[in-house]
Formats: C-alpha cells, sequence, structure tokens
C-alpha cells in the first residue's frame, strides 16, 4: 500500500523539523513538503497533491485559517488537521478553523525543548489521526468487539425506558464534536426543563471558549462547570478541559463537582466518568446523546446508564466525523436509536417532554433530584 503523503505547514523550523522526523519513522507516512507559512504552502500543494495537510494556526504572511478557507476553495474533502497553540489566541483560531472545515486539531507538545518527549507525543496524538482521516486507521473493530459479551438492550428493556421521565440530558462527543454541538444545542428552548451535563474532549482554554461560542447561539444557558454549581433546567455546563466532571449532592440537591482524576480511555475530561456520575444519582431518569468521536470513550458510560435504566440515543455514520465514540455504543447494541444528527434534537425534544407540559417548562427547578 502506498504512504500516507503528509504536507506541513509551520513557521518555526525547529518544529517543521521535529514533525518531518517523527513523521517519518512511521513506515506508512511520508513527509512530501513543508512551508514556513500558508502563502507558500499553497503553492506548492497543487504540484505536491499530499493525502493531508498539517497548518500550523499562527503563522506570518498568511495564517493557519486564512490558508484553511483557501484550501476549502478547491478542496473540500482534503484532509486537514490544525497543529494549534494551548493559548487563548490559538485555542480561538483553532475553533474558528473548525468551523470552517479544518477535520481536527492537535495541540503542540508544551515543551518543544525536550525532543524526544515532544516527537512522543506527536506520535500519540497527530499519527493516529493522520491514519484515521485518511481511512488506514479504524475507528472500532467490530471483530473485536463481537470477542466480548454483547451488552443488548431487550425490546422490553427499551419499553422500560421510555416510561421513563427524563430529568438530565448528558452529552458524550469528541473528534467534530464543536460543530455537532454547534448543531445541536441550538435546537433547544430557553424553557428545556431539564440541565445538560457535556464532555467534549478538549484541553483547558479550548473548553472555556467552546462554551462561550455555545451560549452567544443558544436560547439555553451554556458554561463552562465549576464545582458547586446548582443542577438547574435550561442550563448546559461543559467538562473544563483537564478535569472531569460528575455531580454530588449537598442538602438533598445536586451540584457539579470537576476534579483532577485519573484519565480514563486517555481522556480527561472522559465521558465515561461523567455518565457514571449521572446514572448513579438520576438513574432511569438520564437520556444520554453520543455525538461523532474518536475512541470508544462512553462505552462503559452507556453501560452503567443502560443497567440503570435510562436511554441512549447516537449519531449515524453518515453523519459522523468519526463514528467511533457513537460506533462503540452502537455496536454494543446499547442504542435504543441510532440517528443522523439533524434528527438528533427534535428526539432528544420528544423524550423530555414526554409527561411534561409546555406552558410550566419555564418555572420548573431541578435543585432538587428526581
Amino acid at each position: 500500500m502506498p504512504k500516507i503523503r503528509v504536507f506541513l505547514a509551520d513557521d518555526a523550523m525547529v518544529v517543521r523539523r521535529i514533525l518531518t522526523d517523527t513523521l517519518a519513522s512511521d513506515p506508512d507516512i511520508e513527509v512530501v513538503g513543508t512551508a514556513p507559512n500558508g502563502k507558500i504552502a499553497l503553492a506548492k500543494l497543487a504540484q505536491l497533491n499530499p493525502d493531508l495537510v498539517i497548518l500550523d494556526v499562527e503563522m506570518p504572511e498568511m495564517d493557519g485559517l486564512e490558508t484553511l478557507k483557501e484550501i476549502r476553495k478547491t478542496q473540500r474533502l482534503l484532509p486537514v488537521i490544525m497543529f494549534s497553540t494551548l493559548t487563548q489566541r490559538g485555542a480561538a483560531a483553532t475553533l474558528d478553523a473548525l468551523s470552517a472545515g479544518a477535520s481536527d486539531y492537535v495541540t503542540k507538545p508544551a515543551n518543544v525543548g525536550s525532543v524526544s518527549a515532544a516527537m512522543q507525543t506527536i506520535r500519540e496524538t497527530l499519527i493516529p489521526k493522520i491514519k484515521l482521516f485518511t481511512r488506514r486507521g479504524t475507528t472500532f473493530d467490530p471483530a473485536a468487539l463481537a470477542l466480548k459479551k454483547p451488552l443488548l438492550v431487550t425490546t422490553s428493556a427499551r419499553s422500560t425506558r421510555l416510561s421513563e421521565r427524563v430529568e438530565i440530558l448528558a452529552i458524550g462527543t469528541s473528534t467534530g464534536g464543536p460543530d455537532a454541538l454547534n448543531s445541536l444545542l441550538p435546537q433547544l428552548p430557553a424553557d428545556f426543563p431539564v440541565p445538560i451535563l457535556i464532555v467534549q474532549h478538549m484541553p483547558p482554554m479550548f473548553t472555556k471558549l467552546l462554551a462561550e461560542r455555545l451560549n452567544s447561539r443558544c436560547a439555553i444557558s451554556v458554561m463552562e462547570a465549576t464545582s458547586g454549581l446548582l443542577l438547574e433546567p435550561g442550563k448546559a455546563w461543559v467538562a473544563p478541559g483537564d478535569f472531569h466532571l460528575g455531580l454530588e449532592r449537598t442538602d438533598d440537591k445536586l451540584y457539579t463537582r470537576v476534579f483532577v482524576g485519573p484519565p480514563e480511555n486517555s481522556c480527561r475530561p472522559a465521558v465515561d466518568v461523567m455518565l457514571r456520575s449521572v446514572a448513579q444519582h438520576f438513574g432511569g431518569g438520564c437520556l444520554t446523546v453520543i455525538l461523532t468521536g474518536m475512541g470508544q470513550d462512553g462505552l462503559r458510560g452507556c453501560e452503567a446508564v443502560s443497567s440503570a435504566g435510562g436511554q441512549i440515543v447516537v449519531q449515524d455514520e453518515a453523519s459522523s466525523v468519526v463514528w467511533g465514540m457513537p460506533g462503540f455504543v452502537a455496536q454494543a447494541g446499547l442504542a435504543s436509536h441510532v440517528l443522523p444528527l439533524d434528527e438528533i434534537a427534535s428526539e432528544v425534544l420528544r423524550r423530555v417532554m414526554r409527561g411534561r407540559v409546555r406552558s410550566t417548562l419555564g418555572s420548573r427547578s431541578l435543585g432538587a433530584a428526581a
């Protein structure tokens, strides 16, 4: 099989060298060209015809966002991964790039001075995504999954779940998640009658900016979670980068809890952690939605939700950027519905509204758990 042809643009010579050496060490990848800015990159791309492009977010003359927009004018399907710094400016530009059609992003190693550590970080974070977006990797392995005892949802179990009144919405997502959330959450009304918890795999600063952008587009209130916030209907909390999100009870009321625990599925925040906490406190009153994402974070959490009698809806493969997280849950038989992204909001509203009177939504409080 031919090697994956990668082109990269970054204004720092040392970063280009580290990237080139690290990617070239993988037998499936070759770096076919580099550039110090977007202007030079665009001039080279037509001749080199790469399978995937890596763009530094901040570059002189033409930055990564401008370059991406030019690429998308003629090459809608060419995978483009943004290489972003862990700064507020870098986070904002990365979110803009995702909205403009970037396939995904990877944050730069914090300490580029430690070459071996930087190379290892690139191997672990960037190479899997390169293979994923060029179809050399798999999002999930149905054969491996079949070796495990399947946790199938029976018809009677699903019927029981659908009779439960939804008291909380829990959403988990990763790759492609910002756009998916941008599609789903603005469709929910201001008087949405239950609280919402969200885990989006993102580093610090990114999650805060994501919450602010969602809040500006939504009728519901969206904010980055901190500990000690009383659960209320019509409000959504996004797990902060590098912290898990859960719930704790005080005086018969439920509050958010963010904490630093061990990563799960190499993730912090982890969807599994959030879903276990939600299942513990809400049982059959939990509605879980798993959106597009790489890996299998959320599978074990959905098992906990299923065991507690909660409801699970996942995004379908055709509308997902990566059908890893929702794919694992669907393959395990845990989802009652597998739906295109544009149908999930109406399904959520249908389930949440069951047994509720629309005119009373705005006055209801969920300070006390049902």
